[in-house]
């Protein structure tokens, strides 16, 4: 009897600056009292390593306090002496080898794979801890250089048991379908942020959307 798809979760990401770390901080506890989220990830990329240092101390326990594993972009040196759980990295960031290095075994190393399932297997077979495809839609966080397809999630779902996070441009009008389609997690960070309602009314549309596309592949 095969078994029923996993659920698929929600991975946050933070704006790219963080002006008002107390007032995001509140918008992160809010987010993350309103539903399921599994990671959340603080992308600060033309950030000094002290304000870098200063949001991970301030969302950390927000996290702890709700099972959310807090993931920091780029760079597995400041991830390890930060304590976050785990690093996401780039093609152009540190290799993997040199990432898990860093990090050690039992924190989480991400990849971005862009619309390649080549680089995801080899991420795959390095030993990451999920692969991330993007980006899907037109997004203003980050100046996408591939498109990926839905088919691409699919295709993974199917082959592969590491696994795969949709990224870009992704809203709650995307949410369901990617789901259909096999991801494991959407990462989000304007989707959420910018929520004409909110983001704890974005957390919660994104469930409810993503478990209906869930359950939709299932009866597929």
């Amino acid at each position: 009897m095969a078994q029923p798809p996993a659920p698929c979760r929600l991975y946050l990401i933070t704006p790219p600056a963080l002006p008002d770390l107390e007032a995001f901080a509140a918008q992160v506890e809010a987010a993350l009292g309103a539903g399921d989220v599994a990671a959340l990830q603080v992308r600060l990329k033309t950030a000094a390593d002290a304000d870098v240092a200063r949001a991970v101390q301030r969302l950390a326990p927000l996290c702890r306090a709700r099972e959310v594993a807090l993931i920091l972009n780029d760079r597995p040196d400041l991830a390890a002496a930060l304590g976050c759980d785990g690093v996401h990295i780039g093609q152009e960031d540190a290799p993997y080898a040199e990432a898990r290095r860093r990090v050690g075994p039992d924190r989480i190393v991400g990849v971005t794979c862009h619309d390649s399932r080549h680089l995801a297997m080899e991420a795959a077979e390095a030993g990451a801890d999920y692969v991330a495809f993007g980006a899907f839609f037109d997004t203003a966080t980050k100046a996408a250089k591939t498109r990926a397809d839905p088919e691409i999630l699919s295709i993974w779902q199917e082959t592969m048991q590491t696994p795969c996070v949709a990224i870009g441009g992704i809203t709650v009008a995307h949410a369901r379908a990617l789901a259909r389609a096999g991801a494991d997690f959407l990462a989000v960070s304007a989707g959420v942020w910018r929520h004409p309602d909110g983001p704890a009314e974005a957390v919660r549309r994104f469930n409810l959307e993503m478990a209906a596309g869930v359950a939709e592949r299932a009866q597929a």
